[in-house]
């Protein structure tokens, strides 16, 4: 009946659902365990009207022009050049930490001797990262990023993954940098945007095809089988192409053991101002227990809403309770053996394939999420 079994509605799998049942005629079924479509970029209007994203912002931003014209053809799109203070002290300085903050943070002169050499070391426009700025001979670079390290890197590290930086994978130290430029922009791509409706009308209208069937609410291991190399789907045999965006372990039981991830408790509040902020996100870097407040307004283009609403987020060690979600891989040499044992177990059934973050134990963006999935359905056509 199905060609293919997509399991998951996030980005990648209804990016490659949507190609597949288009592009190549295939009959697609969309398992969703929750009670909506769109993963982790879902988003709705709050009681007060206020269009929130229930799983923390998500702002889409991509060089890649194949994935915006494919994205494009399901939302028109809101551009917003997303930019990020961290409140250091009684301070808001631009993260990721830039020319412009380095004048903010020193006196003139000094900015200016600095700014110098960091151009002349590392060129104008570049992205450093911290811990190899650290690594610097001379002593005035090493001063930046001694600052950079305490006021805005360190606290804030230990406290989205739980560990000391230099516990932390290079991957993810890498997505902090030092940048050479005054573009205040947290991402340097030339599109950044927001879909102008929102994510999920973006969604309802990806999945919205004949040769696609969408089931939310089902767990993928109520329907689905895997024992010894066949796959069964509702108790009987299946020879049609499964494609897993969800967690690995989670699928084959944990029987090696928990991959461990973060993930976070998101704290919802309505205010009656116009404004608690004036951006979309502050990062809080070394105060407070949470990590970053969004005010959704400024994030979507709300700005005429009455009220405002905000987010707080409060990361911790994912267990695997009810109602917890994984968020961010933990990537070390461990971790990444302990995903082997289980990838290895999917080479038994030669049409079953991992794709997305949970998955493949990675991260990725929206957007090189959706051009993966592009890609594979490319692959199994």
């Amino acid at each position: 009946m199905y060609d293919y079994i997509i399991v998951g509605s996030g980005i990648a799998g209804a990016a490659v659902a949507r190609k597949l049942a288009e592009e190549k005629n295939k009959k697609i079924l969309v398992i969703e365990k929750r009670s909506h479509i769109g993963g982790n970029c879902y988003d709705k209007p709050d009681r007060h009207g206020i269009l929130v994203h229930e799983y923390g912002p998500h702002i889409f931003h991509t060089e890649d022009e194949g994935v915006r014209e494919f994205l494009s053809r399901f939302t028109e799109w809101y551009d917003f050049g997303h930019e990020v203070v961290a409140k250091v002290g009684d301070r808001l300085i631009p993260v990721p930490f830039n020319l412009n903050t380095l004048h903010m943070v020193y006196d003139e002169k000094k900015a200016a001797r600095l700014e110098e050499k960091l151009v002349k070391e590392y060129g104008e426009g570049s992205r450093v990262p911290i811990m190899k700025l650290r690594e610097n001979s001379d002593a005035d670079v090493r001063e930046i990023a001694d600052f950079v390290y305490k006021n805005v890197f360190l606290y804030y590290t230990m406290k989205q993954w739980g560990q000391k930086p230099e516990e932390i994978s290079p991957e993810v130290t890498g997505r902090v940098p030092v940048v050479i430029s005054r573009d205040n922009r947290y991402f340097k791509d030339k599109y950044q945007s927001m879909p102008l409706h929102g994510y999920t009308p973006m969604f309802e209208k990806m999945l919205a095809h004949e040769n696609i069937e969408v089931r939310t609410g089902t767990d993928c291991r109520r329907v689905l089988e895997f024992q010894d190399g066949n796959i069964y789907f509702e108790g009987s045999g299946y020879t049609g192409g499964v494609v897993y965006t969800g967690a690995i372990d989670e699928l084959f039981g944990c029987r090696f053991g928990r991959l461990p991830y973060r993930s976070l408790d998101f704290r919802f509040e309505h205010l009656p101002q116009d404004s608690f902020q004036g951006h979309s996100v502050v990062n809080y870097t070394v105060s407070e227990d949470f990590t970053r407040i969004t005010e959704f307004k400024y994030l979507t283009g709300q700005k005429d809403a009455k009220g405002t609403t905000i987010v707080k987020e409060y990361p911790f060690a994912y267990t695997g309770a009810e109602n917890e979600i994984p968020y961010y891989a933990i990537l070390n040499e461990e971790n990444e053996k302990l995903y082997e044992k289980y990838r290895k177990l999917t080479e038994e059934y030669p049409h079953f394939y991992l794709l997305g973050r949970l998955a493949e134990y990675k991260y990725y963006n929206i957007d090189a999420m959706c051009r993966k999935a592009m890609d594979l359905a490319e692959e199994l056509a």
